[in-house]
C-alpha cells in the first residue's frame, strides 16, 4: 500500500505498525492455527500471496494472507506495514476487516475475517452460481458503498478494484479486499497522484491512468464500471470469446460498442434477462456509461454511483411487486433463458474442461509433427518430478531436465509442467503447442512433444544447456564479447523473421510472438540463439493484416510497445519494438527496467534514446565491450535500435530489415 504526500508523489511508509489497533499474533499462534501451514487448509493463491482458512482458539474463522518468499516479488516489509497501518484503521460493513498481523523475521502474515462465500469473480465466472438480478444489484450497492467510504471518508484510492477482490459473506454481503497497492491522498482532495509504475489488473485499468500515469479516485470508478459490466453480462473483463473476428477482447470496449448501437439484449446475461425491467436496465447502463467515460472529469463519483444503484434497486423491487407471476418482461419474450447446470452437470463438465480447449485433431495432431507423450513416460523421464531435476521456474510452472525416448532416440528434454496455481492455463498451453508445431526453424526452440492427461499439461522442448541471454547479461555476468553478442542478436532476429513471415497450412501471414525479451532467448551449447515461450503468441488464419486488439496487455514491462498501450492494437511491429529493447540490453548490459538509471523512470529504452539524442552514445555502452566496437559498427547498430523503437509503428523497421542490418554489422566485425 502506497501513501501519497500532498504534492502528489509517492512517499515512504511510516515506521512500524505497532501503534495500530489490531492484534499482533505470535508466529507460534499462526503455526498452531494453520496446523503448521497445512496445504489442506489452503483456500486461495494469488500472484504474490497465498490464503489459508484457519480456526483460532476463539472459534472464529479467519483467513490468512502469507506473502510468498519470492525474490521476484515487489512486495516486502514496507508494503506489508503500510497495509497493516491503513487497513487496521478502516471500519466499514463493506470492507474486509483486518484482525491482526504477524511479522517475525522473514515471516509477514496478515489475518483477515473469513469470507465463506469466496469472491464475486468465482460465482460469476467459475462456479456458475445462479445469482438473481436483485442479488447482483445488492452486491454492487455494497461494493459502491465501500468505495465511497474509501474515497470520501478516508481519501483512499483502492487501485485494484475487480470482481476477484470483492468477497462475499455467508449472507452474500459484499466486502472489498486487498489494499496492498492502495494509495492515500493525504490532502483528502480529488487530486492527481503521479505514478511511475502501472499497477492494477488489465481489463480494469483506467485508460487515462495507463497512458499518463495520472491516478485519481475516478480511476477506481472506471474499474468499478467494468465490474458492473461483469455483473450484467456475466463475462470476464478480458474475454477472447467476445469478438473473435475483430479481436476485441476487452469487456468494456465490447459492451460500449453494443450500448452505442442500442443492442442491450446482446450484452445481458441470458439468466437474468427475464428478471430486468427495461427501465431498470436503461438506468443501470446509464450508470455504467458514467463510470467508463473517457473524460475523467465527466465520470461519476462513487457517491453518485451509490445513489444511482439504489434507485435502480428500488425501481426493480417496485416492478417485481407490481408484476403478476405469469407476466413476462420484454427480454423473456425475445430469448430463451439458458438453464443453470446442476452441480452434477457442472462437475461432469469441469472434468473435461481441458479437453474442450484442445484443438481439433484435424488442426493439430493429425497434421503437425508433434508427439503426444503418455503421462507414465513423463513420470519416468522426471523421476516422478524429482525436485533435483528442476532447472527453471516461470509463470507457467516448473521446468525439469529429463531423458525421454522420442521415436527410436533417447533425447535430453526440458520438460515444462503446468502449475495448477499458475495464472497460465489451457489456452496458453495449446497456443504453444499450435505455434511450435507449425513454426520450425533453427532459431526457434523445438517442441519435441506434449502430454495432456487429466489436469496435467506438460510441454517437452529441446534442452538448451546454456540458459537464457537474460541470465548471462544480468545475473551471471558472463564475459560475452561483442562478436558473440552480435551473433546472438542475428540468430534471434532470424527466428523472429521466420515467425513473422512463415506461411503454411492455416497460416497466411505468420504470427506475433507477443513477449520478446532477453529471458525468452535461449542459448545452445554453441551459443546459438533460439526464441522460446510462445504461450502468448497469435497466428492469423485469415488473409488480413496481422493485428489484434490487446486490451489486456500481456507481456513484460520494459518491452511493451507504447503504441499498443495507447490504441489497444497489437502488430508484428510490437515484436520489433521489444526486440529493439533486447538490442539495447545487449549493447548496454542493463535490464529493460533498471532503477539505477532513474528511480522514477527506470525504462532502459527511454534512457538510452535520451542519451542518443544528446549525442552521448558512449555513455550507454557496456564498458566490457567499448574497445571492441568500431565507430562505424556502433553507428549502424544504434540506427537499427532507433528504427526499432520508433513511437509510430509504421516508421519502425520490419524484422527483415533488422536481420539485414545486423548481418551487415556482423560481417564488418568479423
Amino acid at each position: 500500500m502506497l501513501l501519497s504526500t500532498g504534492d502528489g508523489m509517492e512517499s515512504e511508509p511510516s515506521s512500524s505498525s505497532a501503534s495500530q489497533p489490531c492484534r499482533h499474533f505470535q508466529l507460534t499462534e499462526i503455526q498452531q492455527a494453520t496446523n503448521n501451514f497445512d496445504e489442506s487448509l489452503l483456500i486461495g493463491r494469488g500472484d504474490l500471496e497465498v490464503s489459508t482458512k484457519v480456526m483460532f482458539s476463539t472459534d472464529q474463522m479467519l483467513s490468512l494472507r502469507l506473502p510468498l518468499k519470492d525474490s521476484s516479488s515487489n512486495q516486502g516489509a514496507a508494503e506489508f506495514h503500510k497495509e497493516v497501518e491503513m487497513v487496521s484503521k478502516l471500519k466499514h460493513d463493506n470492507l474486509v476487516s483486518l484482525i491482526g498481523y504477524c511479522d517475525y523475521e522473514k515471516e509477514m502474515i496478515l489475518v483477515y475475517e473469513y469470507m465463506s462465500n469466496r469472491a464475486l469473480y468465482d460465482h460469476l465466472h467459475t462456479l456458475g452460481t445462479p445469482l438473481s438480478w436483485v442479488q447482483r444489484l445488492n452486491i454492487c450497492i455494497g461494493v459502491a458503498c465501500g468505495l465511497d467510504y474509501l474515497h470520501t471518508g478516508q481519501g483512499i484510492i483502492h487501485r485494484d478494484v475487480k470482481s476477484s477482490n470483492i468477497l462475499l459473506q455467508e449472507t452474500w454481503v459484499a466486502k472489498i479486499s486487498d489494499f496492498g497497492i492502495s494509495i492515500i491522498d493525504q490532502t483528502n482532495q480529488s487530486s492527481v497522484v503521479l505514478t511511475t509504475v502501472v499497477k492494477g489488473t488489465f481489463g480494469y485499468l483506467d485508460p487515462v491512468y495507463f497512458n499518463t500515469g495520472r491516478l485519481t479516485r475516478k480511476s477506481d470508478v472506471y474499474s468499478f464500471g467494468v465490474v458492473l459490466l461483469e455483473v450484467l453480462c456475466r463475462r470476464r473483463a478480458i474475454d477472447r470469446n467476445l469478438d473473435e473476428k475483430d479481436g476485441q477482447w476487452g469487456l468494456a470496449r465490447w459492451a460500449q460498442e453494443h450500448i452505442k448501437k442500442g443492442k442491450l439484449v446482446h450484452i445481458t446475461d441470458s439468466n437474468i434477462r427475464a428478471q430486468i425491467s427495461p427501465k431498470c436496465l436503461k438506468e443501470f447502463v446509464r450508470i455504467i456509461k458514467g463510470c467508463l467515460h473517457k473524460d475523467m472529469k465527466q465520470r461519476f463519483t462513487m457517491a453518485e454511483v451509490v445513489v444511482g444503484l439504489e434507485s435502480v434497486l428500488t425501481l426493480q423491487e417496485n416492478t417485481n411487486n407490481s408484476l403478476q407471476p405469469a407476466h413476462e418482461t420484454i427480454f423473456s419474450r425475445m430469448v430463451d433463458i439458458r438453464p443453470v447446470p446442476s452441480n452434477k452437470e457442472k462437475s461432469a463438465s469441469s472434468e473435461h474442461s481441458y479437453k474442450e480447449l484442445e484443438p481439433a485433431s484435424s488442426s493439430l495432431q493429425a497434421s503437425q509433427p508433434c508427439h503426444h507423450f503418455g503421462f507414465p513416460e513423463i513420470l519416468e523421464a522426471t523421476s516422478d518430478f524429482d525436485e533435483s531435476l528442476v532447472i527453471g521456474h516461470g509463470g507457467f510452472g516448473k521446468v525439469y531436465k529429463g531423458n525421454i525416448v522420442d521415436g527410436s532416440s533417447l533425447v535430453v528434454a526440458a520438460i515444462k509442467r503446468l502449475d495448477s496455481t499458475s495464472g497460465q492455463g489451457a489456452v496458453q498451453f495449446w497456443a504453444e503447442v499450435n505455434i511450435l508445431s507449425k513454426f520450425r526453424h533453427y532459431n526457434i526452440v523445438s517442441l519435441i512433444g506434449y502430454c495432456h492427461y487429466g489436469n496435467e499439461m506438460i510441454l517437452l522442448y529441446e534442452y538448451m544447456p546454456s540458459g537464457t541471454l537474460g541470465d548471462h547479461l544480468h545475473t551471471h555476468g558472463t564475459p560475452l564479447s561483442w562478436l558473440q553478442r552480435l551473433n546472438i542478436c542475428v540468430g534471434a532476429a532470424q527466428g523472429l523473421l521466420h515467425l513473422h513471415t512463415h506461411t503454411g497450412v492455416g497460416i497466411v501471414d505468420g504470427a506475433i510472438h507477443h513477449d520478446v525479451k532477453s529471458s525468452n532467448i535461449l542459448l545452445s551449447e554453441s551459443w546459438e540463439a533460439k526464441i522460446s515461450d510462445f504461450g502468448l503468441s497469435e497466428i492469423d488464419p485469415m488473409n488480413k493484416p496481422l493485428t489484434y486488439a490487446n486490451t489486456t496487455v500481456s507481456g513484460t514491462f520494459g518491452y511493451l510497445d507504447p503504441a499498443c498501450s495507447e490504441v489497444g492494437r497489437l502488430t508484428k511491429k510490437s515484436d520489433v519494438y521489444a526486440f529493439g529493447v533486447v538490442l539495447l540490453e545487449v549493447l548496454c548490459r542493463r535490464p529493460a527496467l533498471d532503477r539505477s538509471l532513474d528511480e522514477e523512470n527506470p525504462n532502459l529504452a527511454r534512457w538510452a534514446q535520451g542519451c542518443i539524442k544528446e549525442g552521448n552514445v558512449k555513455r550507454i555502452i557496456d564498458s566490457d565491450i567499448k574497445g571492441q566496437i568500431s565507430s562505424k559498427c556502433l553507428k549502424k547498430f544504434v540506427q537499427i535500435v532507433e528504427r526499432c523503437l520508433q513511437e509510430n509503428p509504421k516508421r519502425r523497421s520490419t524484422m527483415a530489415e533488422v536481420v539485414a542490418g545486423l548481418e551487415a554489422i556482423f560481417d564488418l566485425t568479423r
